[in-house]
Parts: structure tokens; sequence; C-alpha cells
């Protein structure tokens, strides 16, 4: 049964006017060690820090007596349409959060015409996630040590009517997460990874299951030979470097997305932001660049649209709407997200999303 404290309660009367209104309502429903697993990152969190910083140091240059009258947020990637450049990041065990899981949050990116990654790890199957919103999932993938589970699960995927594959290429080990340390952080009894329903080393102890089952020895030939086996388009999650855009490029991605994993990997890592212009100066624009990570405001997507991403995703203010309201608070963040965007570009002077470019944006602190 999942437990009481928390599971979707409306915390608060008050208007949630942005993100952050509801991180602190979410961080009032949700049990400590709930709280701390979806927010907390590896180390010191310095690098959670730095993304949240990066977007900060940076401020936008406003054109003004230009016609917003109109402003066009429409976008489209790897064959799907969207309403704004933005997209839920892949992260585990909604269900933790609240009963709607993921599905929840999937229903709630498409009635916003967004869409949403499901991970590997996700409280729900592929299949339910799928069916939530056709047409407007992709899947997330680890790479296992038992190659037929992964291809098991690429199958599976496809014939749910998923739409691209995320492989995530900085999890070789978990990062080390000492919130979760301190609390003895297990998955609740009626939380599992339902993608892995049966198999052992799915457990409770998610640092055992990542050791036991995901294969530390990946390497980019194995990715070239995924992009060659499935008929959907791949994406590489965890680019930081142009060199390792290009050989996602040789590797036949059909996109990288710059993400150090919302600071729960290799703590001390840059910013995403900061390896933005880097990465895109490596893809050569022979595939397309997404950023994710400490993104909490529209006015945050303008600026990674700004600097070359042509996605921008959000995790942690999507988990913090579907504990506060399920369904209906991850649609709401979803909203005030795009909300926000539409109106940046408006007093930006950018009134569709090909007028951002480098000349939107004053130098970063510390930029020559």
């Amino acid at each position: 049964m999942l437990r009481e404290q928390g599971r979707g309660i409306a915390a608060t009367a008050r208007p949630l006017a942005c993100a952050a209104d509801y991180a602190a309502a979410a961080r009032a429903a949700l049990p400590p060690d709930v709280w701390d697993y979806v927010n907390g990152g590896a180390g010191d969190e310095l690098t959670l820090a730095a993304n949240l910083a990066a977007f900060r140091r940076r401020a936008v240059r406003p054109r003004v007596l230009v016609d917003v009258a109109h402003r066009d947020t429409r976008t489209r990637v790897l064959g799907t349409d969207l309403a704004a450049p933005l997209a839920v990041a892949p992260m585990a065990y909604h269900r933790l959060v609240h009963p709607d899981g993921e599905s929840g949050t999937a229903r709630a990116a498409a009635a916003e015409g967004l869409l949403t990654v499901a991970s590997t790890f996700a409280s729900q199957t592929v299949e339910e996630i799928a069916a939530a919103a056709p047409g407007r999932v992709w899947f997330q993938l680890y790479c296992f040590r038992d190659r037929g589970l992964t291809a098991e699960l690429v199958s599976r995927a496809e014939a749910a009517g998923c739409t691209a594959l995320v492989l995530t290429g900085d999890a070789p080990l978990m990062g080390r997460r000492e919130r979760d340390i301190r609390h003895g952080f297990v998955l609740p009894d009626d939380v599992e990874p339902a993608n892995l329903r049966g198999l052992p080393g799915g457990g409770r102890d998610l640092a055992a299951a990542t050791r036991d089952l995901l294969d530390p020895a990946l390497t980019w030939d194995a990715v070239g030979r995924l992009a060659e086996s499935s008929r959907l388009p791949l994406v590489i999650k965890g680019v930081m470097t142009a060199e390792d855009a290009v050989l996602a490029r040789g590797a036949g991605a059909a996109a990288v997305i710059v993400s150090n994993h919302g600071g729960r990997q290799l703590d001390g890592a840059p910013a995403t932001l900061d390896a933005l212009a880097e990465v895109c100066d490596g893809a050569a624009g022979d595939v397309e660049v997404y950023l994710d990570g400490g993104v909490r405001r529209g006015l945050d997507v303008l600026k990674a649209v700004a600097l070359g991403a042509r996605l921008v995703l959000t995790g942690r203010p999507v988990l913090w709407g579907l504990a506060v309201a399920g369904e209906h608070g991850a649609r709401e963040v979803l909203r005030l997200l795009k909300d926000e965007l539409d109106l940046a570009m408006a007093l930006s002077g950018r009134p569709s999303l090909a007028r951002l470019g480098l000349d939107t944006l004053a130098p970063a602190e510390g930029d020559t």
C-alpha cells in the first residue's frame, strides 16, 4: 500500500506561482527520505549547484520596439511536433511521490503538447506509459550486462509505440549519493522497477541494482550496434564534451543530450549550460543537441535555446508538481514553464525560437 504521507496532497491553499512554490509544497508533503532521493545529488553536490548557478550567471539582452503581438514557441524534434522546446527528462520511480506515476506524468506532458522520456527504472511499465500518451513517449535505456535483456527492452519500447530510444551513457556505476546513504534509502514495498519485474537484482536497493545489472564495460562500439539494430532514432544522454559529440555522430546517433545526470553522478562535472557550446561544436549540425540539468524557469529554456539547444528537458520540477497534485500538478508545472518561456520571448523582443541566438545573451561572468 502506498505510504500515506504526502502522496498527492494539495499541501496549501495559497496559489502556486512558480516551480519553486511547488518544490516547497512537495517538500512539506513528502517523507524526508523521498524528498532527498528526488532532490539530492552526488558527493558535495557541487555539480547540482553549478547547474542552477549557470543559468543565473547569464543575462538576457532585451530588444525593444519589436512586434511581439504573436509568439511562436513550436518546434519539431525527431519527427515529433511540440508546443514548446520542452520535455520531461527520464526519472525513475514516479510512484514514489504519487500513485498517478509515470502514466500521469506522460498524460500531463501530452496535454501540454510536449513529450516524456520514460525511464528503464520507471515504476510503471513502458507499455503502460506509452499507452497513456500515444506518440509522445521516448524510452530511456540502460545497457545491461545481459544483452538479451537490453534487446528485449528495445523490442518492448518499439512495440509499445515509443518514438525514440535515449541511451544513458554516464552511469557505468551509480554516483555516491550521500543523502540516500544517510537515510539508508530503499524503495518501499509498493514501488518497484516495473520493467524489470521478477529479475534478480531488480529489487529495492538502488545502488545494488545498478551494480548488478548495468554493464560498466559499455563502449561506443555497442552504441553503434544498437543504432543499427533498432528502427527508432537513437539519442545519447550524458554527452558533455565535443569529443563525445563527434563519437556520437560516428555511432549513428540522431541526437545527444548534454546532461550530467542532474548532478547525481560525477560531482565536479561542469554545468550542462556551460558545456552546451562545446557539444554543439562537436555535433557540427549533424545531430540534434538537447540539454537537461537545472531547468527551473521558462527563462532557463530561452537561455538554453539561445545557446544552441533544440530541446530542453526538465526533471525535478515535474516530480514536485506530481507530488503536490498528481497528474494535474505535473501539468500545471509544465504549463508554467511554457507560459514563462512565452513571456520571456515577448519581453526580450524575440517572438520566435528562430530569433534566439548567441546575441540574445550577455556573456557569462568570466567569459572572454
